[in-house]
């Protein structure tokens, strides 16, 4: 017998690294999915269409999701795993998240176990926390539950119900960042200026609570507003970089509503929203100047997990 799981990427619309600090966040899973299959076997290996087999830095978060595991329910940690992912690594779209969810889910499903969403993103958080050092969370429980949420931590994830597909546009800079990296350099601003990140952390947390709810009315240009200033505060707390600018200042000239970095930044994405005739445009002018553009209709359903013999 075999176990299979797929989870969904995610894009934070608003609230990235304030979330770390308490702030209410909005996120949303994307239709590109990591694929993991786990199979019984004599011991314990893993092989992914990216970074091949074995016990690589890239990997060992893996070996330490199925070992929490295992131990914790008292099964056999010896399978072997195989993981394929359609999400770009380091784009701030949540593909090591996506990742040990679907692991997480795999070997729950293989071994009978029956975990629920929460249970599954606890595990989940197990090789987050070998990945990215001290993340708030956001990554894998979008993944996991899908659709659109608001999440802060310590709180239940609050789902947000959409009457019709909404439109994002996500471009890859094709940098690659430390996620890391990126939480460190916030952290040292909120040292060195206490007061002002204190004021920045609520701000963005009404941010976001005001996001949500233009995003559920429909109003894509008030959400775009909206962008636009998240991205300014990223900029003020160090982690925007002269690309992603670049890239927002191209969107909003190729007529979009509102754009900012989505992710730890330094590098990965930008994820806009514009209107409807727009979409088209704008994705074929980031295309053009050589960033991966895609256009992207969300809710998208979260992780979900078979059986096969």
């Amino acid at each position: 017998m075999r176990a299979i799981a797929e989870a969904p990427s995610k894009v934070i619309i608003t609230g990235e690294h304030f979330v770390v600090h308490g702030a209410w966040a909005l996120a949303a899973a994307l239709p590109r999915r990591v694929k993991v299959e786990v199979i019984p076997a004599k011991s314990f290996s893993v092989s992914s269409d990216r970074f091949g087999t074995g016990s690589s830095v890239k990997l060992f978060p893996v070996s330490r999701v199925v070992e929490t595991m295992a131990r914790e329910f008292s099964v056999k940690p010896a399978v072997s795993v195989s993981i394929s992912s359609a999400i770009p690594e380091g784009a701030g779209l949540g593909s090591s998240a996506a990742t040990m969810v679907a692991v997480a889910a795999a070997f729950s499903r293989l071994n009978s176990l029956g975990l629920g969403t929460d249970e599954i993103v606890r595990f989940a958080m197990v090789g987050e926390h070998h990945v990215h050092g001290n993340p708030s969370g956001i990554d894998p429980a979008a993944s996991a539950h899908g659709g659109v949420l608001l999440f802060r931590p310590g709180s239940q994830p609050k789902k947000i119900s959409l009457d019709s597909p909404r439109t994002l546009i996500v471009s890859y800079s094709g940098k690659k960042r430390s996620t890391k990296g990126q939480i460190n350099t916030v952290a040292r601003m909120k040292q060195k200026h206490p007061g002002l990140f204190s004021m920045l952390a609520d701000g963005v947390g009404s941010l976001s609570l005001e996001a949500a709810q233009r995003l559920k009315d429909g109003d894509m240009k008030g959400l775009g507003n909206l962008l636009t200033v998240n991205h300014a505060v990223l900029g003020t707390v160090g982690v925007s970089n002269d690309t992603l600018d670049e890239m927002v200042d191209l969107c909003a000239s190729l007529g979009s509503y509102g754009a900012k970095l989505t992710g730890a930044g330094g590098g990965g994405s930008v994820v806009a929203v514009a209107p409807e005739a727009k979409e088209k445009s704008i994705v074929s002018g980031l295309t053009a100047r050589g960033f991966e553009t895609f256009a992207v209709k969300i809710p998208s359903e979260g992780v979900r997990s078979w059986s096969e013999r």
